[in-house]
This record gives structure tokens, C-alpha cells and sequence, in this order.
């Protein structure tokens, strides 16, 4: 298995570069120097400016100082200790792209990670039971309700999540349980002796984690809007695959020795129906990134997915190819984990 993991992770390499580099092809269709100077700007100053962001190189020097700990100019080569450019500066905000980035990390986890546990569970749940009453009164329901939540746009259920779960319930019990913007981070510790270090809440603070009480009231809303959202698709995906094992032989033998229905579904129909189901959680964890993406936007949640959208939309280069990067690195991850997944899982799969 080590050594299967070792070649998948040696194939990707060159994926993961080639994302890099035609990403850093594409940002550089558009000059970012006019964005950032007048529009009576002078060749001189142009030029100075692209001198400035680290543009006037070639690309692919601009491509090596990102990829490796390295930075090039005419006395040579220069160690920097940092790869993927988080030692660099954004043009955007007078700070180092590590200090931007990493303050948005645990405000995405916050709505990623229990929005994907809890779709998950309820939609193999729902799976389940629409396709154990299959042609009943209950599955045709289910599976209604599921096409319903497939049908509508993502915006629309953000929409009417802030006006009803927000604003209209704000104004019917007269306070405010779920806010329609904003979010709410563990409160600043003290400052303590530089050589002690930083505290537990000092920790938690420097990576914006949601503090306890905060979080049901910024976070939750977006999260049961993700959830709604998700529930559709995989609902309708997990009882095709429920009902396709249903009919296998082995599910007749343990009906037949006369187990449980509960035993049937759980114990053998769910077990025998991980591969799937393993498959279409790691295939849904794009489509994650990319609602946190519209949950922090709309919610201004400083998640990636925000931080992601101002710095695409203001041309910071150095911020949006790091992101992209550590996206990139994730998604090939998950794939690589997938594989190795089906193995555990399912002893008749052996990865050789």
C-alpha cells in the first residue's frame, strides 16, 4: 500500500505543476500594473511597477521562486525556507501572504467540515429508507422532495435562507438567533512575555477559530443551507446504489436465513456499498469548496473562499496562487486517499 501511495503521490506531480502554471498563465492575460496605477500613467512608472510586483522576469523564473524555497536575481540564488510563495507580500494588503491565508483556514473548516459530516450522514440515512419502502408512498416522497432540492439554484436557497432564517425569524421572536452577516472568532488573549509563548486562547485567536458560543449564530445557517443544498443529489445517488445492491444474491441469502431487515440494510447492504459511497464523498468535495465559497461571500464569513474572491477580484497574484495551490494539493490528496480508502474497506480490492 506504501509503495502504491508513493507512485500516485510521484504521477500527480507533474498535474500539480501543470494546475500551477497554467494558473499562472491565465492570471497574466490580463496586466495587473494598470489596475494598481492611474490611467495617465507613464511608461516609466509601468515599467518601475512591474519591476516592483516581480513581473518583468520570466515566467517560468516567476514559476521556480514559487514552486521552491528559492528567490533568483543577479547575485544569485537566495534560500527563502518557504515554498508556494507564503513568504511573499500581497500587492493587495501590506502583509505576507501566511498571515492572510492562515486566518481563513479554520473560518472554511468551520462550515465545511460539519456541513460535509452531516450531509453525508442523513443523505445515506434518507438513502436508506426510500429505498427500503421502494415504490411506497414514503420513497416517492423522499425522492420528490430530493428533485425539488436539485431544481433550485444554490443562490436561491442563500437568499431565502437569510430573509426567513435571519431576518423574517429575527423579527418574529425578536431576537436575533441566526445573523444574516458577520462572524465571531475566540476573544483576544492577553498578552503574555514573548518567550513564554502564546497561550491555548492566544493560539486559537491567531487562527480565527469560531468561539463556541458564536458559532450556532454565524455558522449554522450556512451550514443548514449546505446541508438542504447537498441532501438532493446524494439522496437520489445513494438509493440508486442502495437499490442496485438490494437485488444482489447475497442480500436474498440473508433475507432468506431470515435476518433482521435492519441487520440486512446495515450490516450487509451499507457494507457492501462503501466503494460509492466513498467515491461520491470525495467527488463532493469540490463542490464543497465551492459553495463555502458562495456561504462566505454572501454570509461574509473570512473564510478561503472569500479571502479567494477579494484577491482575484483586486489581481493579487501572490494570495491567489498560493490558495489555488494548497486547493490543488487537496483535491489530489482526496483522490490518492479514495484509492487507498477502497482498500480498507473492501478486502477484495488490492492496489498493486
Amino acid at each position: 500500500m506504501w509503495a502504491y501511495t508513493f507512485r500516485r503521490i510521484l504521477y500527480n506531480i507533474p498535474i500539480f505543476l501543470g494546475i500551477v502554471l497554467l494558473l499562472m498563465v491565465l492570471l497574466r492575460v490580463n496586466d495587473p500594473v494598470y489596475a494598481q496605477l492611474s490611467k495617465n500613467a507613464t511608461e516609466v512608472e509601468i515599467a518601475a511597477k512591474r519591476v516592483e510586483l516581480g513581473i518583468d522576469r520570466p515566467l517560468l523564473v516567476q514559476f521556480a521562486e514559487f514552486m521552491l524555497p528559492i528567490r533568483l536575481d543577479e547575485e544569485g540564488v537566495h534560500w527563502t525556507g518557504s515554498v508556494f510563495g507564503f513568504d511573499d507580500r500581497s500587492w493587495y494588503r501590506e502583509d505576507s501572504v501566511w498571515n492572510i491565508v492562515r486566518p481563513s483556514v479554520m473560518p472554511s473548516l468551520s462550515l465545511t467540515v460539519p456541513a460535509l459530516i452531516l450531509s453525508t450522514f442523513l443523505s445515506v440515512a434518507v438513502g436508506l429508507v426510500s429505498a427500503a419502502n421502494r415504490g411506497r408512498w414514503i420513497d416517492r416522497a423522499l425522492v420528490f422532495f430530493a428533485v425539488i432540492g436539485m431544481s433550485i439554484s444554490f443562490l436561491v436557497f442563500i437568499i431565502f435562507g437569510q430573509y426567513f432564517g435571519a431576518y423574517w425569524l429575527t423579527q418574529a421572536i425578536g431576537f436575533e438567533l441566526f445573523a444574516v452577516r458577520g462572524y465571531e472568532a475566540v476573544a483576544a488573549p492577553e498578552v503574555l512575555d514573548p518567550d513564554a509563548g502564546l497561550t491555548i486562547r492566544g493560539w486559537l485567536n491567531r487562527y480565527n477559530v469560531p468561539s463556541l458560543l458564536g458559532w450556532p449564530k454565524h455558522c449554522l445557517l450556512p451550514v443548514m443551507i449546505s446541508v438542504i443544498v447537498t441532501l438532493g443529489y446524494d439522496t437520489r445517488f445513494y438509493r440508486s446504489v442502495i437499490v442496485e445492491q438490494s437485488t444482489s444474491d447475497y442480500i436474498r441469502t440473508a433475507r432468506a436465513k431470515g435476518c433482521p431487515e435492519r441487520t440486512v440494510l446495515v450490516k450487509h447492504l451499507l457494507r457492501n456499498a462503501m466503494i460509492p459511497i466513498i467515491t461520491r464523498v470525495m467527488i463532493t468535495l469540490p463542490f464543497v469548496v465551492v459553495g463555502s465559497l458562495l456561504l462566505e461571500v454572501y454570509f461574509s464569513i473570512p473564510g478561503l473562499g472569500q479571502t479567494l474572491f477579494t484577491h482575484v477580484t483586486n489581481k493579487d497574484f501572490p494570495v491567489t496562487q498560493t490558495i489555488v495551490a494548497v486547493l490543488a494539493i487537496i483535491f489530489i490528496a482526496s483522490n490518492i486517499l479514495t484509492d487507498v480508502l477502497y482498500a480498507l474497506v473492501d478486502p477484495r480490492v488490492r492496489l498493486s
